[in-house]
């Protein structure tokens, strides 16, 4: 047979799964597939989201990496409770300012954009605190798929080559040669279908799981990170990795239409989407999402939002201004008022007047984790530590040149930061756990999904398939290409810059597990724009 894994003639409807015994969606089949695994050896919803997590890193790489970030929401149903958890790394001890000088921007590549990372810790911490399994046994399907190897999909393939090309054209020295070594074996990336294995990564999250992560941190995965960066110049040593621990936080929450929405606290820009939805919620949208005025009146809130996280957000000991006058709803009130029918250039407020893989996944028991992790883009920082498989993220990209701005970099300082996991509560009971990956695009993605589900009475499904838009700067906005041709007219009459995307790749990837109130079972969706997959029992 001759065909093309990349076309479809016809459109495909997904419907919603539902799941009694436990759920994972995320964007991949392979991944969801092994935390399920995970499920029904009994492991909970913690032990699922760390192997799902786990593998993601082998068969998702163009996404996340053993050397990224990571945050987590949990619900515990027999405490009613949510616990937020803050795994990203700071920037090492010999990150300062006088190191960049006669840059304009921080770098991309290299080892001037690598920060601490969190993910390893992040699965020990939460294996620690929650799991019921051994952290060894929860990293087994990712070992496997690594030693044994696995075919690699189509999205995958796709953003794979993209990045090859990139890194191709752009990446200049020695110390990139080991990428090149481990994901770029053939000269190209993997087509969707190949099968792809990295025994050095099997290797690495076998020490990693043997250990409970200290090898990555303190012990002999360290020493190699440490090799590697002084062999390079590089600023991250073992000194810096041995201070690395991961925090638990409380999570920040608004209230919206009867449901509390929950973030993780900055230096994540969670927070962006709880301001946009402060201000939204001051507006009576009528329950058609085709009005023009209700679209209008969402991208507006959001880029309010935006303007205001992209000043303020940082490492919160680092904040300028505090999280609660970001959250004030007098301030939102503020806001609200610059909203009117025509398109505005977004500035900061003043608020003292008058910012990537998802996954999410349930138990029997109740217990829900909504998880997230990346590399920040692509593969990350384009290094990979010899004989490891460990992709390096490029977390310090984000960081500011600028000695004035808050997010200015500096030693043992948390960059802004993209990833963000989301979860919804109603009257103290879980309604489950929601994400949308993708950069910049993750808050946005969020709060369309969740006036999806709110505002008009979406199922999960829904909620995800919408066309979406997405604020780039200024006036100018992205839409989807199936978005209504009217609506894309009326925001260009209300002076809106819109650019059709025929492209759906950037518009973020979403997954949603949500409680059946009625049943007690999981109601579960996953994302079109990806090989999303929701695997329930």
């Amino acid at each position: 047979m001759n065909f093309s894994s990349s076309k479809n003639k016809y459109n495909s409807i997904r419907n919603v799964v539902y799941g009694k015994n436990g759920a994972v969606a995320t964007s991949t089949p392979i991944a969801a597939g092994a935390g399920l695994d995970i499920l029904k050896k009994g492991g909970n919803s913690v032990d699922a989201a760390i192997a799902t997590a786990a593998c993601l890193t082998v068969v998702e790489p163009t996404g996340c990496g053993i050397g990224g970030d990571a945050y987590a929401l949990v619900w515990i149903e027999k405490e009613k409770k949510l616990y937020g958890l803050n795994s990203s790394g700071f920037a090492p001890e010999r990150m300062k300012l006088k190191e960049y000088e006669g840059m304009t921007a921080m770098p991309k590549y290299g080892f001037g954009a690598v920060t601490v990372p969190g993910i390893p810790a992040a699965w020990a911490e939460l294996n620690r605190k929650y799991g019921k399994l051994s952290l060894l046994e929860c990293l087994k399907p990712a070992i496997n798929y690594a030693r044994d190897g696995y075919a690699v999909g189509k999205t995958v393939s796709k953003l794979w080559q993209t990045a090859y090309d990139e890194y191709e054209e752009n990446l200049v020295g020695e110390e990139y040669k080991y990428w090149f070594d481990t994901f770029g074996k053939k000269g190209r990336a993997p087509r969707a279908g190949e099968i792809f294995k990295c025994e050095e990564m099997a290797a690495t999250l076998e020490e990693i799981g043997r250990t409970n992560s200290e090898s990555f941190y303190r012990g002999s995965l360290a020493d190699k990170i440490d090799e590697f960066s002084r062999k390079y110049n590089g600023f991250i040593r073992k000194s810096d990795l041995e201070k690395f621990y991961p925090q638990w936080v409380e999570p920040i929450s608004t209230e919206y239409k009867g449901y509390n929405v929950f973030e993780i606290p900055p230096n994540g820009h969670g927070i962006t989407v709880l301001m946009a939805l402060n201000i939204l919620k001051g507006f009576d949208l009528d329950n058609n999402r085709e009005n023009l005025d209700n679209y209008h009146k969402i991208i507006e809130s959001l880029k309010l939002a935006f303007a205001d996280s992209k000043s303020y957000v940082t490492d919160i000991k680092e904040m300028k201004v505090k999280v609660e006058a970001l959250l004030n709803e007098e301030y939102a009130k503020e806001r609200r008022k610059l909203i009117s029918s025509k398109a505005i250039e977004p500035v900061c407020g003043d608020p003292y007047s008058p910012g990537t893989v998802y996954l999410c996944s349930g138990d029997k028991e109740g217990n829900m984790v909504s998880y997230i992790q990346s590399n920040y883009t692509e593969f990350g920082s384009g290094l990979v530590v010899p004989g490891t498989g460990i992709a390096l993220h490029n977390r310090g990209n984000n960081f500011s040149l600028d000695k004035n701005h808050v997010n200015v970099v500096k030693p043992f300082k948390k960059p802004y930061h993209t990833i963000i996991p989301g979860f919804l509560c109603k009257n103290n009971e879980a309604v489950g756990a929601f994400g949308v990956m993708g950069a910049f695009m993750q808050p946005q993605g969020q709060l369309q999904v969740l006036t999806n589900l709110i505002d008009f009475n979406m199922n999960p499904q829904e909620a995800l398939d919408a066309p979406r838009w997405q604020w780039i700067k200024g006036k100018e906005i992205q839409v989807e290409s199936d978005i209504n041709e009217e609506i894309v007219e009326g925001l260009r009459q209300k002076g809106h810059e819109i650019t059709v995307m025929d492209d759906f790749t950037n518009m973020g990837k979403g997954q949603i597990i949500l409680k059946n109130a009625e049943s007690g079972s999981y109601v579960c969706a996953t994302e079109k724009r990806c090989d999303g997959y929701v695997a329930a029992w």
